[in-house]
């Protein structure tokens, strides 16, 4: 099964390997039962957060409102310490409020709730029978039962509006393996390896690629489907992320939409080219909407009349951030319009309202998330929401509109929120009880002028129970990305609030290269790396170190991915203001690093290049100030961490770093997970890597 990547909360699929046919719940139903109500009722003596705390937390995921706008199901994971792994149960909760109800109690994770057209029904996927199959129940959670009995492990689906159709993800073996290329050597173990791309963030190829099957829902029962992209060698969706997002079903079920980039080896590895798809159900025909246009293009949707289809849309070749712009296209005259043309900020998470006269997005604006509406005629753009927060998501149905909404000091909630005024009302309260006995630290926004005379917004995070008469060391956190707002995040990993816990202040600038402040400010890092980006990180330390609360003594530095790269840069640099780095899954040497990741396309754009091209300027420029030039100027303690499944940016590139430190005689320590991967998710390692962390910054700076 295609590994389902998420970012902020890194909830993965557990799936088995058999298959058992029957249609009766009783018969194919785990005898396992899911510990969620004790999980959910941990007690909380921890008066701040911990890294015990962080795992004590609710996980809500995929909020979808039904069709009448009366109800919300939504995933909640829990994860058991001791056992080492998580658990998801479906919840429902009333628009109008009140008590959520817990609908599932497998002894896995539920995931892809889907209503099913009149709202009587909910469909979801689960492993209770050894494989993931397409599961349905009423919408009480009463009479439970397995309605597919399809080979193999199904990685999602989506019920078509009409309600008589759907189509599901399924990963299909279309390349020999060694082993069977050379079927008198079985045991042998090896790769063959003739082009790129060969491995893709967690993963090596398995040979196999997700396809979109069709089939029809009937009695109960989901036979096996029609493969759409019968014999292709591409993914849909997307590599590394699988997001059911890229794929939609037109109201009157006559066609799919999907996203798919339908490249391979070296120039798969080279571009961004993804394009839209319409397959016509009754003609069994593909048409690409997207031609001549060069960038991601991806997430469509059918507005509910099916005149319309829209999507989000890169217009610049191999740059993976380049602005979210809204397009739509009329299916019949295959007219298409630019909605965000004079608005420089990104549209992402959309949906058609009810009568298809307005789409809801989200964007970013300083620092938050937000959710606006455009009218499709005008192009005119209001922003509903305002405040200190994210919202992830937005959806609208029986003219009700929910989002999934987070900040620095809250966990995912759903919320509810008035088109007209923007007033919101929280429907979910699934860690009320942690933040009943853990205090928060509280949140400031700082404006620093920079060394170019620009503003920029810089996150002040303080302890809990902070005394402005004491002087207390500070962090600054240097985000990855490296194209990624340092907004209001709720992170399960990188939490300010667990930081500002341990007696730190944190200094988390939204330094250039970062989206939310205009498409200039985003795009300058792009060729710059170690220049003004760098420049903005020394100005907010030296800005805010001047507060009386921050001792100027008692710096450090740390952060991940990009972030990792710019603490062992500022290793080389600092001039003496830090005492203490951590780098997590850094960027070290600029060489091996271009030569060694698996989306060149990547490399190419933020680089400049290739190293090999010494006439090239920017990609010379880039390479001039890689980390590993300046180890000769390291002097400070430092932490480096890794993961031996992280391809984004090879493990090795830690090992270097640690290396050499050690022999120009810094104090330095390495934690290499062999399991994990950009991202350190399983419970008791997380705990472990937090407990290093602080471990770490206290023998330093305290």
């Amino acid at each position: 099964m295609k590994k389902i990547f998420l970012f902020t909360f890194a909830l993965s699929v557990i799936i088995a390997g058999c298959k058992q046919h029957s249609s009766e719940s009783t018969e194919n139903k785990s005898t396992e039962k899911s510990p969620i109500d004790s999980l959910s009722k941990q007690e909380i003596t921890e008066t701040r957060i911990t890294p015990e705390t962080l795992w004590k937390f609710g996980r809500i995921s995929d909020a979808q409102l039904s069709p009448d706008g009366k109800t919300v199901i939504y995933n909640v994971t829990y994860y058991d310490i001791k056992k080492n792994k998580g658990f998801t149960d479906i919840f429902s909760v009333s628009t109008d409020g009140g008590e959520p109800k817990k609908l599932t109690d497998f002894g896995g994770h539920e995931n892809n709730i889907r209503w099913s057209a009149d709202g009587k029904n909910i469909y979801f996927l689960a492993s209770e029978s050894g494989s993931s199959q397409i599961w349905k129940m009423n919408a009480d959670g009463s009479n439970q039962k397995q309605v597919s009995f399809i080979d193999g492990d199904l990685n999602g689906f989506e019920l078509a509006p009409s309600g008589n159709n759907l189509f599901y993800i399924k990963d299909v073996k279309l390349e020999q393996t060694p082993q069977e290329k050379y079927s008198d050597l079985p045991n042998s173990n090896v790769m063959i390896i003739t082009d790129l791309m060969y491995r893709h963030w967690n993963n090596w190829s398995d040979y196999s690629f997700s396809h979109i099957f069709l089939t029809k829902v009937e009695n109960d029962k989901i036979e096996d489907g029609k493969d759409i992209l019968e014999n292709e060698h591409y993914d849909s969706p997307l590599s590394p992320y699988f997001d059911n997002a890229e794929i939609s079903w037109s109201s009157d079920g006559k066609y799919i939409a999907y996203t798919c980039k339908k490249l391979s080896g070296k120039e798969y590895a080279l571009s961004t080219n993804s394009d839209i798809y319409i397959y016509n159900i009754e003609k069994g025909i593909t048409e690409n909407i997207t031609v001549g246009m060069l960038g991601y293009d991806k997430n469509p949707v059918f507005s509910n009349n099916g005149k319309y289809l829209a999507w989000q849309s890169m217009e610049t070749p191999g740059y993976e951030s380049d602005k979210d712009r809204l397009f739509i296209m009329n299916l019949e005259t295959k007219e298409k319009k630019y909605l965000t043309e004079n608005f420089d900020q990104n549209a992402v998470s959309y949906c058609w309202t009810n009568n298809d006269s307005e789409i809801l997005f989200v964007s970013g604006t300083k620092a938050t998330e937000q959710i606006y509406k455009i009218d499709v005629e005008t192009s005119e753009i209001e922003q509903i929401t305002q405040g200190a927060h994210d919202y992830t998501s937005v959806s609208e149905s029986g003219d009700v509109i929910i989002g999934t909404k987070m900040s620095i000091s809250m966990a995912t909630e759903i919320f509810k929120i008035d088109k007209a005024t923007g007033n919101e009302t929280q429907l979910t309260f699934t860690n009320k009880h942690i933040y009943d006995k853990v205090q928060m630290g509280k949140v400031e926004e700082r404006w620093v002028k920079t060394t170019d005379g620009k503003q920029m917004l810089t996150w002040l995070i303080l302890p809990p129970n902070f005394d402005s008469t004491k002087k207390y060391p500070a962090l600054l956190y240097c985000q990855g990305g490296p194209q990624s707002t340092v907004s209001q995040f709720f992170s399960y990993r990188w939490n300010f609030q667990i930081m500002a816990a341990n007696d730190y202040v944190i200094i988390a600038p939204n330094r250039r290269g970062l989206p939310s402040f205009g498409q200039e400010w985003n795009a300058q890092i792009s060729g710059d790396y170690g220049g003004q980006n760098m420049k903005d990180y020394i100005s907010a330390t030296d800005e805010l170190k001047k507060e009386p609360f921050i001792d100027p003594n008692r710096l450090g530095a740390v952060g991940a991915s990009y972030g990792g790269f710019s603490v062992f840069w500022l290793a080389g640099h600092h001039e003496k203001r830090f005492k203490a780095f951590i780098s997590h899954c850094g960027m070290f040497n600029l060489e091996s690093q271009y030569a060694a990741t698996e989306e060149m396309f990547f490399v190419n754009h933020d680089l400049g290049g290739p190293y090999w091209e010494k006439n090239n300027a920017v990609a010379q420029k880039s390479y001039s100030n890689s980390p590993h030039k300046f180890v000769q100027n390291w002097d400070t303690p430092i932490l480096i961490i890794t993961g031996g499944y992280d391809f984004r940016i090879p493990y090795t590139e830690s090992l270097q770093a640690f290396n050499a430190a050690k022999l120009v005689g810094v104090d330095a320590k390495l934690l290499f997970f062999p399991e994990e991967t950009h991202f350190v998710v399983k419970p008791q390692n997380s705990i472990l890597w937090q407990r290093e962390f602080f471990g770490w910054l206290d023998k330093w700076l305290k």
